[in-house]
């Protein structure tokens, strides 16, 4: 019995041995193995990183400066910045960029080989969004089939194939950088959106805020450039910044943030704006302003507070005539006679005049905040003083500012990464 016990101990002493020696190898496997996985995720994250800065260089570049696409010379950007990236010692050499649809609904790209751009003035975001044919995105997608392994090796896995992709959009202006907007003047989003659509509208004449009449205020308000904190555009503020034609925004200003806003006509903030206007407009120096004065300028969301209004977006707008002086409809003294392919020839009598400014409203398609004029009160009411009129732009603009805004015909520069 005593021969049988020692015998017994002597099994189990060889087999502790032996498991020990199996753990201790799954030991070692595991901590080799894991060697190898963090080594593929830094290579994932070294393709991640060429990825990111492939698809952001491709889409600053997917329009021209004249906001037309650049399909081809945003693909060899996104593939010449990722390829200037490395991972491991090695340059990432296996790259595909695309351009493409992102869609902010279904949160996918959808890629698209059109090399000219949809119609996309005068439509909603939200149209937009599911347009596949609006090229707004550049997906880059970086891999490495050689990442070498090195404990794996037991395993027979002696190389791993790792891959990522980015996407960057570009969409519509929303933060503008200090000196990209024109003038303190900001445009009430209502006043250029069809108010059935809520689609942008390039063809609706607005006013400036002329007084307690609801056909003709809250189109636009004076603005500081102000955020964070918002403070009120008082008129001394106001009269700081126009006194100078090439005032602009000293300040960046952010989509979705308020920005410092006041309503009313303000005199002489007005009367400095109008010498302004004068001075470019004139382009015959005959002392009759004959072309419009392009403007940069926010688009706010009026009504909510107005005195630190919410910042949407950017658009251009063209300036038609401003009406300053007191010269009421028995008079007419100061009505337009030439304005770019528009003239007047007949004013030596206050009738004449009176067809003049009639023919002026409706040639330039300007309105009322609740539409056109049908009545002769009610172009009379359009010819009081204190008025800005303009137009908002949809010839293609230099893009502005970064990606952030909706769509007010104004294309962003700086893209994002969504993906």
């Amino acid at each position: 019995m005593m021969i049988y016990n020692n015998m017994l101990r002597k099994n189990e002493n060889g087999a502790t041995a032996v498991y020990a020696a199996v753990v201790l190898a799954m030991l070692l496997m595991f901590a080799a193995l894991s060697i190898d996985v963090n080594y593929l995720y830094g290579v994932r994250n070294e393709l991640h990183n060429a990825a990111d800065a492939g698809s952001l260089a491709g889409a600053s570049t997917l329009f021209k400066s004249d906001g037309t696409l650049n399909r081809q010379g945003a693909i060899d950007e996104a593939t010449r910045i990722a390829s200037s990236n490395k991972t491991g010692s090695q340059d990432v050499v296996e790259i595909t960029a695309q351009t493409g649809h992102w869609s902010f609904a279904s949160k996918t790209f959808t890629a698209n080989e059109n090399t000219t751009q949809t119609n996309w003035q005068e439509r909603s975001f939200g149209e937009l969004d599911l347009d596949t044919d609006f090229i707004n995105a550049v997906r880059v997608y970086t891999a490495r089939s050689d990442t070498p392994s090195f404990f794996a090796k037991i395993l027979g896995f002696d190389q791993f194939f790792v891959s990522t992709d980015a996407v960057a959009y570009i969409g519509f202006a929303g933060t503008l950088y200090p000196a990209e907007l024109d003038q303190p003047i900001a445009i009430c989003e209502d006043s250029i959106l069809d108010p059935e659509t809520k689609q942008y509208n390039c063809n609706m004449g607005r006013m400036l805020n002329s007084g307690g009449n609801p056909a003709t205020s809250m189109t636009a308000m004076w603005t500081n450039f102000t955020q964070d904190p918002c403070s009120t555009a008082n008129n001394s503020d106001m009269a700081d910044l126009t006194d100078d034609c090439d005032a602009t925004n000293p300040n960046t200003v952010t989509f979705g943030e308020g920005m410092g806003t006041q309503n009313g006509v303000q005199d002489n903030i007005l009367g400095n704006v109008t010498d302004c206007w004068e001075a470019y407009a004139d382009s015959d120096g005959d002392g009759k302003p004959d072309r419009f004065w392009p403007l940069m300028l926010p688009v706010i969301r009026c009504g909510i507070d107005n005195t630190c209004s919410p910042l949407v977006g950017a658009v251009e707008v063209n300036v038609v005539w401003i009406q300053y002086k007191n010269d009421p409809w028995t008079q007419m003294n100061e009505v337009p006679t030439v304005m770019e392919d528009w003239s007047c020839t007949t004013t030596d009598t206050l009738a004449a005049r009176q067809e003049c400014w009639k023919d002026f409203v409706d040639h330039f398609n300007l309105q009322n905040a609740n539409g056109d004029p049908l009545t002769d009160e009610e172009y009379e009411e359009m010819y009081q003083k204190k008025n800005i009129f303009f137009l908002p732009s949809c010839e293609d603009h230099k893009p502005t500012g970064g990606t952030g805004g909706a769509n007010y015909g104004v294309l962003a520069r700086i893209p994002v990464l969504v993906e």
